[in-house]
């Protein structure tokens, strides 16, 4: 009986371990692509060398400090 015990407490052990491994990885997958989403339109509206026609900006293209 302390076997078939075991043997229950072993497999429910490793159902549970591998449910939460599975709600890990989706979850891990759903924040990554939330981040590339987030850093794609970062990037977007901070394009420093477009200006609103899409072409650069030739006032400070060349220049430097000093």
């Amino acid at each position: 009986m302390a076997d078939e015990n075991d043997k229950s407490t072993r497999q429910d052990s490793r159902q549970a371990r591998s449910s939460r491994d599975d709600r890990l990885k989706s979850a891990l997958r759903e924040n990554l692509k939330r981040r590339k989403l987030q850093a794609r339109e970062r990037a977007a509206s901070a394009d420093p060398s477009q200006n609103e026609h899409d072409s650069l900006n030739e006032g400070t293209a060349g220049k430097t400090d000093g």
